[in-house]
């Protein structure tokens, strides 16, 4: 009993950690599904709504999407 409490004690910080982490991807992940439909990239649309990137996914849809509206 007493290493489980030793465990909690130094990990009570992964809590916020996995909110903020949780938040960060939920809105990288909707700006970017609503930027795919907006633009009928089913695929982009599916691989971003089923794979969980923490963000990453989302923010290269997003970074190549804006080069291409600024080569058009």
């Amino acid at each position: 009993m007493h290493n489980f409490h030793h465990f909690h004690e130094s990990y009570v910080w992964i809590i916020p950690l996995i909110i903020v982490l949780v938040l960060w991807d939920a809105v990288w992940k909707l700006i970017a599904m609503w930027k795919a439909g907006r633009n009928n990239h089913l695929a982009w649309f599916i691989c971003i709504a089923l794979f969980n990137t923490v963000g990453i996914l989302p923010i290269v849809y997003i970074l190549m999407q804006r080069k291409n509206e600024i080569l058009k």
